[in-house]
């Protein structure tokens, strides 16, 4: 039974289009939609919706119950980026939650102490500025108070829940991760061993922590109680966080980019987050008759592809924290003129070998000066060298929420890698970030490591607008793969038609073509696509010069339909109708009325 079903589920996701069968039903309502990653998440963010908060306060309770029910994911201890669209203003805002590394931060310090910068543990750490990000949303833009937000957080936290197939598989994996560090073991291998499907897990700490933010706003998490444990537990690590790093942190509102595509405006955050990726292969892909190729034929993933190694190439030496290089020419890269010149060095007969070459944008040149561009030769085998183009394990977490006034949030938060550093602050129950092994260390890197300095990120949540008015809120985890994604998550809807599960379910392909997030940045080769895709397209790909790598349906633990764990919700603009959808990754739940 077993493999009939297996077999069953690969027909049905090989099915693609407007006419697929879908494994979930469109969620359908008017009056307020989450799109969360467990359960009690989109619960919580609901509730807070019914009793007669916007959709910013719902992402507050939203964010807060993901640091409880999601902590391999995100939490107090990680950072974030809102993109909100507020009705009252008619525009989409941004809140930038990202800190930055501590001040004893030096390339020169990380050269001499460890001659790298180190995937976990305390010199892995930035700033954790999730917190802030969403305390600076809620006091422009919200309307209720932190202690009715968070109380179902608290509850949670203190009276526990029970752990689901796709959070113990995590915590399995990271088992030797949490056992280095002994307050990490204290919340996470109780008895010396991970939390099972059903085990109830209890985090009385982290419950006394959100209960202090509850009371006191996030200057109990920057500047009160829980910054000095903060501080003092990094200290006693070995790590780098001082109380003023801290302290005098501060989230920052900044203007989102944005291009049109098709009659919608897209939005992205800026820099320091890589969300320029998605908008500069949709500006590629525009010049191309997507619907005349077809949703997924050997031709339709071969431009996809060559537009992604693109749109890379340029995330490398342009985009870091534009306090640390304020002349990016960021509005050169998303002009039209640019993707036209970028456009033309696809080549319908071959593909792209290896990692593409940056262009010039303040040039007006395709190819910037002292690189070349490489395509696949027939004839010669092409061979996968792939990378793993998540954080060791990273995931991520992302959520969308509409609310019945008009106001619509999309948010991707994370402590990058799965548990982040693996430290849990002693005390506090949360785990600290690992964001920090996204910095480079070389003096001519874009992106090397600076005291105070915000890295470059691959958390980009996006929000579309037709007409001026919000129609599409969606987001998804994966690190590297999340513009990938998110791209493909949108042509299915904008291109071919599909409704916001299918879309989420369709299959999706991958290239790690390109200089990956993670320190050393080194690229892979490869074009990683479900087995099911591989079977119909990969002879073709092949053809081309795209080293496709199958992989098998992977569920429980991920969508059989490719990397990531897309949310979405689709707002019919005539009729006030909202569609939510998501992925059969992950816990993804979708609840609305």
């Amino acid at each position: 039974m077993a493999i009939s079903i297996t077999t069953l589920g690969a027909e049905v996701w090989a099915q693609s289009g407007a006419g697929a069968p879908t494994w979930r039903p469109v969620v359908m309502g008017k009056n307020g939609m989450v799109a969360a990653e467990h359960p009690l998440q989109a619960l919580a963010g609901l509730r807070v919706l019914q009793q007669g908060g916007n959709a910013v306060d719902a992402a507050v309770a939203v964010f807060y119950m993901t640091a409880v029910t999601e902590p391999s994911e995100a939490g107090l201890g990680g950072d974030g980026f809102l993109l909100a669209y507020i009705k009252s203003l008619n525009r989409v805002v941004l809140v930038n939650g990202s800190g930055g590394a501590p001040k004893l931060a030096t390339p020169e310090f990380y050269q001499a102490k460890v001659g790298t910068v180190p995937p976990d543990g305390p010199y892995s750490t930035t700033v954790p500025g999730a917190v802030g990000g969403f305390d600076l949303l809620l006091q422009k833009y919200g309307t209720k108070d932190y202690r009715s937000l968070l109380a179902d957080a608290i509850e949670v936290a203190g009276r526990g829940y029970a752990v689901s197939a796709w959070g113990a598989g995590n915590f399995r994996r990271s088992r030797e991760l949490l056992a280095r560090w002994d307050s990490s073991a204290k919340v996470f291998l109780p008895g010396g061993q991970p939390p099972g499907v059903g085990d109830w897990l209890v985090q009385p700490d982290l419950a006394r922590a959100i209960s202090q933010i509850a009371a006191q706003g996030a200057e109990a998490f920057y500047r009160g109680d829980i910054a000095r444990m903060t501080a003092r537990y990094h200290e006693r690590a070995g790590g780098l966080i001082r109380y003023e790093d801290l302290a005098q942190f501060q989230a920052e509102e900044a203007p989102p980019i944005r291009i049109r595509y098709r009659g919608y405006e897209v939005y992205q955050a800026p820099p320091n987050s890589g969300g320029i990726v998605m908008l500069l292969a949709l500006n590629i892909l525009e010049g191309f008759d997507l619907q005349k190729l077809g949703h997924n034929t050997p031709a339709y993933l071969h431009v996809l592809t060559e537009a992604f190694k693109l749109a890379f190439a340029d995330r490398y030496p342009y985009i870091t924290d534009p306090r640390f290089a304020p002349h990016a020419p960021i509005e050169e890269l998303l002009s039209k003129r640019y993707a036209d010149l970028r456009r033309g060095l696809i080549r319908m007969d071959r593909a792209i070998e290896g990692v593409a070459p940056p262009g010039d944008p303040r040039a007006g040149q395709a190819i910037l000066a002292g690189h070349e561009i490489h395509y696949h030769q027939p004839g010669r085998p092409v061979a996968a060298t792939p990378r793993d183009l998540r954080a060791e394990g990273e995931q991520t977490s992302s959520f969308a929420i509409a609310d019945r006034w008009g106001n619509v949030v999309s948010v991707t938060h994370s402590v990058n890698g799965g548990f982040g550093s693996g430290m849990v602050v002693d005390g506090a129950g949360f785990l600290l970030n690992n964001r920090g092994s996204y910095f480079g260390l070389d003096p001519r890197d874009i992106n090397v490591i600076a005291p105070g300095k915000r890295t470059r990120q691959g958390a980009i949540p996006a929000l579309a607008l037709k007409d001026g008015k919000p129609v599409l809120a969606w987001n998804t985890p994966g690190g590297d793969t999340i513009p990938q994604t998110l791209t493909q998550a949108f042509l299915n809807i904008v291109e071919f038609g599909m409704n916001v599960q299918q879309a989420a379910e369709a299959p999706c392909v991958m290239t790690s073509n390109f200089r990956v997030s993670m320190y050393p940045q080194s690229p892979g080769n490869g074009l990683a696509m479900p087995q099911f895709l591989a079977d119909r397209v990969g002879a073709a790909l092949r053809a081309l010069g795209h080293p496709v790598e199958p992989s098998p349906l992977q569920p429980p633990y991920g969508s059989p339909s490719g990397p990531g764990a897309v949310k979405i919700i689709r707002i019919d603009p005539a009729t006030g109708v909202m569609f939510g959808g998501a992925s059969p990754g992950k816990d993804n739940y979708v609840l609305g009325w």
